[in-house]
């Protein structure tokens, strides 16, 4: 029994302390910010295209686009408030920041900006850390 707990350790629990495997830890949480600038592009966009199917709706009577283009907006607004959510915890952002953030996605246009001017530069400070 105490052999087979050993091997267990060695094959399994072992390469978890390794510098290679913390790295690509760190790695990966990189890839939960650049997912949430991807995810803050896509929110964008659906908002645009909200507003676009807005007088489809009203105005023609069409109300399928509007429908589903909302329904899309929904889920990545909600995606997009949990992955800001996480990434405030994990990088420890400010609470200005993170309200800026949040306050990002009600605005036409907040997510692009935002993306364009913080999360970029934030993503570059992530990497510079990792790489040391």
């Amino acid at each position: 029994m105490i052999e087979l707990f050993g091997t267990f350790f060695e094959t399994s629990l072992l390469p978890l302390f390794s510098s290679s495997f913390t790295r690509s830890i760190k790695r990966n949480h990189l890839s939960q910010l650049r997912f949430f600038r991807y995810i803050a592009i896509i929110e964008g966009i659906s908002y645009l295209l909200f507003g676009l199917t807005m007088p489809l709706k009203y105005v023609y009577g069409i109300l399928e686009p509007n429908y589903y283009v909302g329904m899309a907006h929904g889920l990545l607004f909600l995606a997009y408030c949990a992955l800001g959510l996480s990434c405030a915890i994990h990088y420890k952002w400010t609470f200005g920041f993170s309200v800026m953030v949040f306050l990002a996605s009600l605005v036409p246009f907040g997510t692009f900006y935002l993306e364009a001017k913080y999360l970029k530069e934030e993503g570059k400070s992530v990497d510079n850390r990792i790489d040391k």
